[in-house]
């Protein structure tokens, strides 16, 4: 089983491309910090390059951001290239199938604090049209 769960912050602002068939991939790394302190006392942090294809690729390349919180649910996969100067190089990065904004827009937006509205009372229920209904 190739599951990958991680939260982290944005490294860098996500970068958005679209294939040469028309797929659009957004491309990001997240800094993951560790459990527990090393030996000096430090806790280490762990950087991690994100893949996501099609509509939710555009999504984060639209609402993340350098330093935005976010989940990655997602895969391993390993890749190949050859550098210019003809070494061969290796990358490992996450293919997400999920990535779960964990910033309010609010925070995301620099505020310090979240609004929150008064629920609006309702007092009368309009009735439906049973015959409008796409099921």
């Amino acid at each position: 089983m190739n599951r990958v769960f991680l939260i982290g912050n944005l490294t860098r602002d996500p970068e958005l491309a679209v294939t040469n068939s028309g797929v659009s991939v957004c491309r990001f790394s997240i800094a993951v910090s560790r459990r527990f302190s090393n030996a000096e006392g430090e806790r280490e942090t762990d950087f991690f390059n994100i893949v996501v294809w099609r509509a939710q690729g555009e999504n984060c390349h639209k609402y993340l951001k350098k330093g935005s919180k976010c989940a990655v649910f997602g895969s391993l996969q390993n890749r190949s290239y050859e550098a210019q100067d003809g070494t061969k190089r290796s990358v490992t990065d996450i293919v997400a199938d999920e990535v779960e904004f964990l910033n309010s827009k609010s925070s995301a937006d620099g505020a310090s604090e979240r609004t929150i509205e008064p629920k609006k009372e309702v007092t009368e229920l309009e009735p439906i049209d049973d015959d409008n209904l796409p099921f």
